[in-house]
Order: structure tokens, then sequence, then C-alpha cells
């Protein structure tokens, strides 16, 4: 092993370690965090096994192997924006029905309290 491959190596393991640490400290949710946790397994799997970047590149036809890689990581990132996209979408519509049935109990409560006078 050389030293960029052990450095892959150790970067990869911190990053999964500081994803678990997040997880249990409770800033990153589970289901974010398996993108996470996901990309971590395949970079130091990458990183134990410097040949399997090649193999795939030349089973999918890529002349460079780290286009290959830099076309997964656009790929996940343009995925994992789209899931975002959703995850906002619902917050948003969730957010604008609480924000009408807040509206609608302070009317309420507003004419119960004008009937009390």
């Amino acid at each position: 092993m050389d030293n960029v491959q052990i450095l892959a190596i150790a970067g990869s393991v911190i990053f999964l370690g500081i994803i678990a640490w997040l997880i249990l400290r409770g800033k990153l949710r589970e289901e974010y965090a398996i993108i996470w946790i996901i990309c971590s397994a395949v970079l130091i799997v990458l990183s134990f096994w410097r040949k399997g970047l090649d193999y795939f590149a030349k089973l999918l036809g890529i002349y460079d192997p780290p286009n290959l890689l830099f076309i997964g990581a656009v790929f996940a990132i343009l995925i994992y924006l789209l899931h975002l996209s959703i995850v906002v979408s619902k917050l948003q519509e969730q957010n604008k029905i609480l924000a009408q049935q807040i509206a609608l109990l302070r009317a309420e409560e507003s004419r119960k309290a004008k009937e009390n006078k």
C-alpha cells in the first residue's frame, strides 16, 4: 500500500465515523445518512481495491476511470438534490396548511372573545 491509498482509506473511515457520530448525536437523521454511508462504503471499497475503478470503467466502456467516478458523483448528487426538492416541497405544503389552520383558530378565538364581552 502506498501513501495515497492509506490516506484514502483513513479519510473514508474518518468520514464514516463522522456520519455515525452525527447520527448518534441526533444531528443527522437516518434517512438522510443512508446516502452518505453508501458513498463512504464505496470509497472504502475503492480505496482497498485499486483496480476496481479500472474494472468498472472498462465494463461500462468508459475510457478514463476517474471519469466514471465523476459521472457517478454527479449522478448521485442529482438524485440527492431531487430527493431534497421533494422533501422541501412537501414541507412547504405542510407549512402552508399549518399557517391556514392557525389563522382559522385565531379567527375563531377572536370571535369567541368578542362574544364573551
